[in-house]
C-alpha cells in the first residue's frame, strides 16, 4: 500500500489492465540446488521453515510503524488476536524520517516479547518508476546495511523485506536486475535473514514479471534464502486468478506469502476468501493490510477503528475471526514455545499434507512423518 494519508491520491492497486502477466510459466529451481543454511528462519524445499526445520506459515497483520511511531502498543494488541507475525512499515529516510537502528532494536525486542515474528519492510520504494517520489530497491539495500547492527543475531526472528512494491507501471520489466542487485548487496554485507521481495506493478504483478523471473531471482541469492510476495488487491478478483498465481510457484517449488491484501479496493473487489481458503489449502502465509491509520479513502483497510483492539471493523473481524482466518489458522513460532505444525492443507483422504513435500518422505510412497503424525506428499500416490 502507498502511505495512508489524507493526500493520497490512488493507493496499492492502480487501474490495470487484464491479468495478462497470469498466462506467463514459471520455471522451477533445479534440482540439487543448494538449501539455505540452517539455522534463522530460512527456505526449505520451496517452504519457510524455522531454524529447526519446522513449518513456518505466516498468519498476521501489517502495521503503519513508520507513520505511527506513537502507536507502541501496536504489535502486542496484534499478537493478542492470534497473529503469529507483524510486517512493520519502517522509512530509510527518502520519504519519510529514517527508521533509526535503535528504533529497528526496540521494534524487534517488542516482537519478541509477544512472541510474533517481525517482517521489516522500507516503504520509500513504492511505485518506484511511477512515482517520482519514490526511492530505489538499492538505496533500500543501502539503509539494511546501515541498520545491520540491529539486525546482527535476530535471524530466528526476523525477516527483511528488502522494499515494499519496488516498482509501479513504468519500467517496470527492470525489477528482476534490480531485485537480484538488492539481494546481492545484503548478502555481501553479512546479512544472512531470510529476505522477501516484494512484486511490482504496484506489488500485484499483473504483468507477470515476478512470476516468470522468480526461479532466476532465487537462484540468484547465494543462501537461496529468498521469498516472494505478491500483494493482492483488485487484480486478484476471482478465485481463479488467485489460485493461479500460488499454484504456480507452490507447484514450482518456490517460497511465495501473499504479503498484503484487503477485502476491498479502490481498483477492485479483491477475492479475500479465495485468498485466505487458498492460502490455507496450500500451506502459504498472508499478512492483512492493515491494522489501522488508513486514509485518502481507503479507511475501509483499517482491521480496528482508531487503533482501539477492542473495536474490530467488519475487515477486522473477518481476517481475526472468519473462515481460515488468523484466530483459527495462525500456530505460534517453535521459537517462542509454539507447537508449530503441518498447516499445508488437508488431503481428500483426511490427512495433512506434508508442509515439507518429499523431504519427509524417504521411501517415496507418499506417506511421510511431520510433527508427530502421518501426512501425504501434495501429487503422490497416496494424494486421494
Amino acid at each position: 500500500m502507498r502511505k495512508p494519508r489524507s493526500t493520497l491520491i490512488t493507493t496499492a492497486g492502480m487501474a490495470f489492465a487484464a491479468v495478462l502477466g497470469l498466462l506467463f510459466a514459471l520455471a522451477g529451481p533445479s534440482a540439487g540446488r543448494a538449501e539455505a543454511a540452517a539455522g534463522g528462519i530460512h527456505v526449505s524445499n520451496g517452504r519457510v521453515v524455522e531454524g529447526n526445520g519446522s513449518a513456518f506459515v505466516m498468519r498476521g497483520v501489517n502495521h503503519a510503524y513508520t507513520w505511527y511511531p506513537d502507536r507502541t502498543g501496536s504489535i502486542a494488541d496484534i499478537a493478542a488476536k492470534g497473529a503469529n507475525t507483524v510486517r512493520v512499515v519502517l522509512s530509510s529516510g527518502g520519504r519519510w524520517t529514517k527508521t533509526s537502528a535503535s528504533e529497528v532494536s526496540a521494534l524487534i525486542g517488542q516482537c519478541k516479547a509477544n512472541k510474533v515474528i517481525c517482517v521489516l519492510e522500507v516503504h520509500d520504494t513504492t511505485g518506484y518508476g511511477e512515482d517520482g517520489a519514490a526511492t530505489s530497491l538499492d538505496q533500500a539495500a543501502g539503509y539494511w546495511v546501515s541498520v545491520k547492527g540491529a539486525l546482527e543475531g535476530q535471524e530466528d526472528y526476523v525477516v527483511v523485506n528488502i522494499g515494499n512494491e519496488p516498482f509501479g507501471n513504468t519500467n517496470y520489466t527492470a525489477w528482476t536486475d534490480a531485485t537480484k542487485s538488492a539481494i546481492g548487496k545484503l548478502r555481501g554485507a553479512g546479512l544472512d535473514h531470510a529476505l522477501m521481495v516484494d512484486a511490482p506493478n504496484w506489488g500485484q504483478d499483473w504483468s507477470g514479471t515476478m512470476r516468470s523471473n522468480a526461479a532466476s531471482v532465487f537462484a540468484s541469492d547465494p543462501d537461496r534464502n529468498t521469498v516472494f510476495s505478491i500483494h493482492m488487491y483488485g487484480v486478484y478478483d476471482t478465485a481463479a486468478e488467485v489460485r493461479d498465481y500460488l499454484n504456480a510457484f507452490v507447484g514450482s517449488g518456490l517460497p511465495i506469502v501473499v504479503g498484503e491484501f484487503g477485502d476491498q479496493h479502490s481498483d477492485g473487489n479483491p477475492d479475500e476468501d479465495a485468498i485466505m481458503a487458498t492460502a490455507q489449502s496450500l500451506g502459504v502465509g498472508y499478512l492483512g493490510w492493515s491494522w489501522s491509520g488508513n486514509g485518502g479513502g481507503v479507511e475501509y483497510l483499517d482491521m480496528v477503528n482508531g487503533f482501539d483492539p477492542n473495536s474490530l471493523t467488519s475487515w477486522g473481524n473477518r481476517i481475526f475471526y472468519g473462515s481460515n482466518g488468523i484466530a483459527a489458522t495462525s500456530r505460534t513460532a517453535t521459537v517462542y514455545g509454539g507447537g508449530g505444525g503441518s498447516t499445508g492443507g488437508t488431503a481428500p483422504n483426511g490427512y495433512p499434507y506434508c508442509v515439507n513435500g518429499g523431504a519427509s518422505d524417504p521411501d517415496g510412497d507418499g506417506w511421510g512423518w511431520e510433527n508427530s503424525r502421518s501426512c501425504v506428499v501434495r501429487g503422490s500416490a497416496a494424494d486421494h
